[in-house]
């Protein structure tokens, strides 16, 4: 997997609604500071979450790790069954 742009943008943008745009149009009330910083501190922390599980994903430092029997059960359940093994 590589670098798209489009997630890229399409989150970034959602986030920034949310912490950027909804903040402004909170009705006036006794509480509208704590709900605007609701709003910002939801926005930073869900998009930082979201940009390290993408990053993440983009090289991964590790793959699956199997062993022999389980990918013998694999490929027989999958119907490509390996009858020659390493001898």
């Amino acid at each position: 997997m590589g670098f798209a742009v489009f997630p890229f943008l399409f989150f970034t943008i959602l986030w920034g609604v949310v912490g950027i745009v909804l903040p402004i149009i909170v009705p006036k009330g006794p509480d509208r500071g704590i709900q605007q910083l609701v709003l910002m501190l939801t926005a930073g922390t869900c998009y930082l979450f979201w940009l390290c599980c993408y990053m993440a994903q983009m090289n991964p430092l590790i793959g699956p790790k199997l062993s022999q029997h389980a990918i013998l059960i694999m490929a027989r359940e999958w119907g490509y069954p390996i009858t020659d093994l390493a001898k």
